[in-house]
Parts: structure tokens; C-alpha cells; sequence
């Protein structure tokens, strides 16, 4: 790093759960930090939406393995557990099944419960229940290996030599697809996209999805699937609010215009008000887009403009949240229903970049059978999510909304919810066009980067971005990827690359004291 005057001060962009999370950890080691967000809310992707007394997550909406951010808290003095309530969920989602002939071919109430799950599983394949420990053993061993890799920054192809990394080769199995991973406990297709629906949290499909990311099925069954007390938004309001107590700014409505530069390195930020004089920068905003609109191309030697346009992107989802009266109590928190077509349902969304019309997958959260605060006495929420293409010339949104709407909710009916227009109180919708315009996502794609072998590790954005001095980047579009546990990862990795780059103590370490899930309750 070239020299200069140090200020003491860092800028984080973005007040998304990673911006969050490192305004933590670096107010602990004591700089004066700022986070300008554009929005007028906390949280990114992970915020609240509120309407009439309706709450609604905006983006995600299953927490999962909870230890990272407990221990971010704990570093920094305070307790997750106070200050977010959680109930585990148990089961912990419904899987639902479509068939060719219109009906549901199956179902499964997944539940960490492993001899329920078997009986489960055993419903439609007995032998496949008989080899759901093996499957458990695997990934248990696969998931503790990997973890230490996690947690540690990829600069250089170098970083792949790493004797615990070759170590690592026989189990992780990159040459495999999640799919064809699977094949080897499961034989029935519903199984297997029973434990790899989840490469959706990446934006991929399981037939291309690299093996090594079966650990997040895993990590569901291990740790629980969690729901904050207010929807995952509470967790980021409550970052803020601990952050703010220990003397973070949190400055709203004030995007970034540009970043300031002596030779290449960032000394600044330029916002419209004022220039602000910084040792670091921290870019917590969609990496595509905030390096187009913040850093002339001419700076960037390998993410230019022209490389970025070149890489694959993940998915976007068709978002309907509704508030209705009256409730669905034969609906669970969780319901996932997988297309009768899975296989072609992905390829248009990956390959084709056109819309399902017939039987489309999707997810509806109805959380107020868990947690009532989050609607008016004697309402509920419905928040449907349909996974659709990342913007393309493909599909016209103005156009295709509509229809792309009713289809939504005539396919809710599947999964027991009835009658729900009739019910709407309030509703909003978002589409890839709105990710992009309203949230500011590259395509609107809401998973970044997609996180195929060609853009992980040190082939994903750096954690100290690598084509400029004093830039540091953190959340889904960088090292270790997306979904919020990796998130809260690349905060910590994000913070110890820039404090030792300031010759400074972190002050703060991960607390081996707080363990496991027993503090919180278990939701029917």
C-alpha cells in the first residue's frame, strides 16, 4: 500500500448485513466508521418492507446457521440472542412435489428430526431413507473441513495449493455436479432436489451447481432454519442499532456519487453534499454495478466494464407480497413446491432466459402462523417468490407481469391456499427490472455472481479488491459467496484484511464460548 496521511476513518457502501457486520467489527477495533446507504431503510436485500401495518422480508427469509453473526456479536460486547428473539422451526419447511398429470406426486416435512425424515423420505423411497445418515456423515465431515477455507481470503490461483485445500480434493469432488453428488445416497430425482434445492440460494441449478455446496441442505438438517422474532429484517435493524450504540454513522439517503483517488489508491468518497477523507473504503453495494458507477474503467486492470459484461449471473426472482385478510393455518411457515418440469423450469431460467408459463416453481413464506406481529390483528402475510430469468431482451416485464402474476396465484392453490385474491389488503411486486432499478442489482440478479467453479475463490472479486489500494469489498458478490452465514464470513475476513493493512489489532475474535442452538425455541 502506498503511503499516506492516516484519518482514522473508513466509509462502508451499502447498509447490507456484510456492511453491517464489518461497521461492528471495526468500530470494536476503534475507527470512526460511516456507512452511507442510498436507501432510506437498513439492510439491502435483507430490509423490511411496511405497508399498513404489514411486514414483510424483502429478500431472504430462512436464517441459517445462526453461530457466525452470534460470535460478530459477542466480539463486539453484545448478545444475538437479546437482541433478535429466533424460534427454530420444526419442520423446518413442506417440500411439495408436481407432477406431469397436474397433481402432486409427493410431499416431505423436512425436520432435523432424523428418524421422522426418514419415515419421511421412506413415504416415497424406502431405500433411500435407509441411507440419509450416510449422507449426514458425508457432509458433517465435508462441511468441517471446509469451513477453516471459509474463513480464510483467496488472492492468487496460489492460494489452491493450500495442503488443507488438496486435502480437501477427494471429498469435495469439484469435477461433480450437486446432482450427480447426491446420486450416490439418493436414486429418486425428488430426493435429490429435496437436499439441493437450496443451490437456489446461489442463483444455480443443481445439475450445475459445483458438489461442495450439498453442505448448505446440510446445514439446515444440523443447525436449523431459524425465524427472527419481526422477519430477517429485525437482524439487520438490530446491527444497525448495536453499530450506531458503539458509534457507527449510519447515514440514509445519501448514496455515494464517486470515490476519490491519488494515484490508485482511495483516499475518499465523493457524496453530494461533501467529499469525505478516508484511510478505507468499503464497497458493500452489488459489485457490477458499483464498480461501473464509482470507478472509471481506466482504474480497473482486471474488472473492467468489458470483463464484468462477460460473467455469469445469477437468477432473479418474481416477488409478490401480499397482505390479506384472515390466515391459512393449513399452510405451513415454509412451503416449497418444485415444478413437474424442474429440469426444463431451470434451463429456462439459466440457458433460455424466458419465462415458465406451466407449472412454475416456486416458494411462499407464511410467516404468521409462527410470528402473528408481523400483520393487523386478524390479517396475515403471503410473501410468493418465483424464480425467473435475470433481465434479459427476452421478457418484457411491462408486459408479462400481469400474466406472470395470475399464474402465481393460481399455482399457490397447490399448496392449499385458496381464494387469496379475494383476500389481498395490500400487495407489492417486484421483478428482475425493479432488483435492478429499486435495489440497484447488476441484470437483477439477486444472487450476484452465479458461483460456478469458474467464478469462486480467488476467481470471485477479492476481499481487498485487487486492482485498487485501499478498496475493500464484502458481501454475496466476493469471497466465500452468497446467502447470509457466508455474508457475515466475508465481514470478518473483509475487517482483518483491512485492519492489518492498517497495522492495526482487530480487538476482536471469534467467542468459543457461545455453542450451539439451545437458547432458542422450537417452532410446531
Amino acid at each position: 500500500m502506498s503511503k499516506h496521511r492516516r484519518t482514522g476513518r473508513v466509509i462502508i457502501l451499502g447498509a447490507g448485513p456484510g456492511g453491517l457486520a464489518s461497521a461492528m467489527l471495526l468500530a470494536k477495533a476503534g475507527l470512526e466508521v460511516t456507512i452511507l446507504e442510498k436507501r432510506s431503510v437498513v439492510g439491502g436485500r435483507t430490509s423490511t418492507i411496511e405497508i399498513d401495518g404489514f411486514r414483510f422480508d424483502t429478500g431472504p427469509t430462512f436464517f441459517l446457521f445462526p453461530q457466525v453473526l452470534r460470535e460478530i456479536f459477542a466480539a463486539t460486547g453484545h448478545s444475538l440472542e437479546k437482541e433478535v428473539p429466533m424460534q427454530r422451526l420444526d419442520p423446518q419447511y413442506r417440500l411439495v412435489f408436481g407432477s406431469n398429470g397436474g397433481e402432486l406426486s409427493a410431499k416431505i416435512d423436512a425436520t432435523a428430526d432424523v428418524e421422522r425424515m426418514k419415515r419421511e423420505i421412506a413415504a416415497i423411497s424406502p431405500a433411500d431413507a435407509e441411507r440419509l445418515d450416510a449422507y449426514f456423515r458425508d457432509n458433517r465431515e465435508k462441511l468441517q473441513r471446509f469451513t477453516p477455507i471459509l474463513q480464510t481470503q483467496f488472492e492468487s490461483w496460489r492460494d489452491l495449493l493450500r495442503p488443507n485445500i488438496l486435502r480437501m480434493l477427494p471429498l469435495v469432488r469439484p469435477w461433480r455436479s450437486l446432482d450427480s453428488d447426491l446420486r450416490r445416497h439418493f436414486e429418486d430425482e425428488r430426493i435429490r432436489l429435496g437436499f439441493s434445492f437450496q443451490s437456489k440460494y446461489l442463483g444455480m441449478s443443481p445439475f450445475s451447481c459445483p458438489s461442495l455446496f450439498s453442505i448448505l441442505s446440510f446445514l439446515e438438517y444440523e443447525h436449523g432454519v431459524f425465524h427472527p422474532i419481526g422477519g430477517c429484517g429485525a437482524i439487520t435493524q438490530a446491527m444497525a442499532r448495536v453499530a450506531e450504540s458503539m458509534g457507527v454513522r449510519v447515514l440514509l439517503n445519501t448514496p455515494a456519487t464517486g470515490l476519490i483517488f491519488e494515484d490508485r489508491r482511495a483516499v475518499g468518497v465523493h457524496t453530494a453534499n461533501e467529499d469525505l477523507r478516508v484511510d478505507a473504503v468499503v464497497i458493500n453495494a452489488d459489485f457490477a454495478q458499483a464498480m461501473q458507477q464509482l470507478i472509471p474503467n481506466h482504474l480497473r486492470r482486471r474488472w473492467t466494464d468489458e470483463r464484468i459484461a462477460k460473467k455469469r449471473f445469477s437468477c432473479s426472482t418474481f416477488m409478490l407480497y401480499l397482505g390479506i385478510e384472515g390466515h391459512y393455518d393449513n399452510v405451513k411457515h415454509h412451503t416449497i413446491y418444485l415444478s413437474s418440469d424442474y429440469r426444463q423450469n431451470l434451463r429456462d431460467i439459466e440457458h433460455d432466459h424466458q419465462l415458465t408459463l406451466d407449472d412454475p416453481s416456486f416458494y411462499v413464506q407464511n410467516a404468521c402462523v409462527t410470528d402473528p406481529t408481523l400483520a393487523p390483528d386478524g390479517m396475515s402475510t403471503l410473501y410468493i417468490l418465483v424464480p425467473v430469468t435475470h433481465e434479459s431482451s427476452n421478457v418484457d416485464w411491462i408486459q408479462k407481469e400481469e400474466k406472470l402474476r395470475a399464474i402465481a396465484l393460481k399455482q399457490i392453490e397447490k399448496i392449499g391456499i385458496s381464494g387469496a385474491e379475494k383476500r389481498i389488503r395490500v400487495e407489492r411486486r417486484l421483478n428482475p427490472a425493479t432488483w435492478n432499478s429499486e435495489f440497484h442489482l447488476h441484470l437483477g440478479a439477486t444472487f450476484s455472481m452465479a458461483h460456478s467453479l469458474r467464478q469462486m475463490l480467488h476467481l470471485r472479486p477479492h476481499n481487498r479488491f485487487e486492482d485498487l489500494d485501499g478498496v475493500y469489498l464484502v458481501g454475496g458478490g466476493t469471497h466465500p459467496g452468497s446467502g447470509l452465514p457466508v455474508i457475515f464470513e466475508s465481514a470478518r475476513i473483509t475487517s482483518r484484511l483491512l485492519l492489518e493493512d492498517l497495522e492495526l489489532e482487530p480487538g476482536w475474535h471469534p467467542s468459543p464460548q457461545i455453542k450451539g442452538n439451545a437458547v432458542y425455541e422450537v417452532a410446531p
